[in-house]
């Protein structure tokens, strides 16, 4: 079994009810933060991991995401043509050169766990990555959130989680673990618990939706019974993996914006619009503006 992580999962099944209208036939995962798709963020952040394989896990009207990393020869001849050198670039390294995208197709919406299982036959017998797209992690350093993870894994060999401090009264919102500090920010987990009351909380460190995970998930995902909804939870999973192997918490450097809520998604589109090489300065210029 290789060790080092080369393959990506991205479970973009969802039909990303909080953003309707805009959601009824376009993917959320397609919702743009300035002039990229989140599911292009979460890719190329992947990508600065290492990671060669990116196995999309998709469903019903998610048409548009392998459309998006496709080759779209009629765009490109037009904008050659036209002599647009620069955008025609943009739409060429959308995909870097040695890096393949594989589409899974979840039949049923039966959770992420679910959702990961689905990628076994492409994952196999590997350590791999989760991504989800609706966390837009920004890294101040720009290698990205994967890219610390690989780094811890390289080291622990271990199922890792990412997770970040959430306020108290925030932890109904999360998977919070329950661990035991190994260095400056990683942890040895004894426990996950989903969604508690504050007043239980083991404590305030959030599971966002960063993972690596050894390929021993997938026993325990098939034996893992439908929780709520009928869904089967990735977290009662990886709650069992503990009993096998160690498993833990990484809390990494950067921001993080929750793009599957709306002010979150508003947060994270103010934000990169400021970073934004071209429009940054004048897009600053307008808010001071503002008349509140």
């Amino acid at each position: 079994m290789t060790r080092r992580i080369r393959k990506a999962v991205f479970p973009v099944a969802g039909l990303g009810t909080r953003f309707l209208p805009a959601t009824k036939a376009n993917p959320k995962e397609m919702l743009p933060v300035v002039d990229k798709p989140l599911v292009q963020y979460a890719a190329e952040e992947a990508v600065k991991a290492g990671i060669e394989t990116l196995v999309f896990v998709t469903g019903r009207n998610k048409r548009s995401i392998p459309d998006h990393f496709d080759k779209a020869y009629e765009l490109e001849t037009e904008l050659q043509a036209k002599g647009k050198e620069e955008r025609l670039r943009l739409v060429r390294e959308i995909l870097p050169n040695g890096v393949a995208a594989v589409y899974i197709r979840q039949s049923e919406a039966l959770g992420l766990g679910h959702a990961v299982l689905c990628a076994e036959p492409i994952v196999g017998d590997e350590p791999f990555a989760v991504i989800l797209a609706d966390d837009l992690i920004d890294d101040p350093d720009g290698g990205g959130c994967m890219a610390q993870m690989v780094r811890q894994y390289d080291e622990q060999v271990a199922s890792i989680l990412g997770v970040q401090r959430v306020p108290e009264s925030h932890t109904d919102r999360y998977g919070i673990v329950d661990s035991e500090p190994v260095s400056e920010r990683l942890s040895r987990m004894h426990g996950i618990v989903e969604k508690p009351d504050p007043t239980v909380a083991p404590s305030t460190l959030g599971v966002v939706g960063r993972y690596i995970l050894n390929p021993a998930i997938f026993n325990k995902l098939r034996r893992t019974r439908p929780g709520a909804g009928g869904e089967i939870q990735l977290t009662d999973a990886i709650a069992a993996l503990m009993a096998d192997e160690p498993v833990f918490a990484y809390e990494f450097r950067g921001t993080r914006y929750d793009c599957g809520d709306k002010l979150g998604y508003l947060q994270a589109t103010v934000e990169y619009a400021l970073k934004h090489p071209e429009l940054g300065a004048q897009f600053r210029e307008y808010l001071e503006g503002l008349e509140y």
